[in-house]
């Protein structure tokens, strides 16, 4: 059984919608007892850092997901929920979960901010978050700001608004995408099905 954690942020039910789609079995839920028995979570998220962190604070999940990361069990963390997953934020100068080792930054373009719509991922097809995902399909984007992890090498998708940036992320049983694959048609389906069938 995959959850979805329940912070009061995020399309929970875009994406549970999208999973029962895929005959995944699937719960909604922010009782940490559920999150801890997990076969898998997904951290979804839309809003801002400072909000999304006191969210998870107040309801005692922050090290709930910790832990459950910790024993190896798979995560995905989607838009602001795989930017909470970083060292820290600019949106707020917010501490984040601290999972990946980096900092979430904000555009400095000149085009428009957020990035609103569908833009292109270079992706690894090694990953099994890709697999069956064709190289440089449209995912569909909203956000303001961007993960820069320290480390390159966990980088696995890349898209480019006036600059590269990381829009996917895999570290052993750790994922993020920036986009919403539950709004991504075909290709995020696909990548949500490999998440709930091939790596869960």
């Amino acid at each position: 059984m995959i959850t979805i954690i329940d912070y009061g942020l995020g399309n929970l039910t875009s994406v549970k919608n999208a999973l029962e789609k895929l005959e995944i079995p699937v719960q909604i839920s922010s009782d940490p007892t559920v999150i801890k028995n997990a076969q898998g979570l997904i951290l979804p998220g839309v809003g801002a850092a400072g909000e999304g962190m006191r969210n998870l604070q107040q309801r005692g999940l922050e090290k709930v997901i910790v832990e459950y990361v910790r024993s190896g069990k798979p995560l995905l963390g989607i838009c602001l929920g795989m930017q909470l997953l970083f060292s820290q934020s600019e949106e707020g100068n917010v501490d984040c979960l601290n999972i990946v080792k980096g900092k979430v930054k904000k555009f400095a373009t000149d085009l428009k901010v957020p990035q609103i719509g569908w833009n292109q991922v270079r992706a690894n097809s090694r990953s099994k978050l890709f697999k069956d995902v064709l190289d440089d399909s449209y995912f569909y984007f909203v956000h303001s700001y961007y993960c820069e992890p320290d480390d390159k090498a966990v980088i696995i998708g890349q898209t480019d608004y006036n600059q590269t940036f990381c829009s996917v992320l895999e570290v052993k049983n750790i994922f993020g995408v920036q986009f919403h694959p539950e709004k991504s048609s075909e290709a995020g389906l696909q990548l949500l099905n490999n998440f709930g069938k091939r790596i869960c």
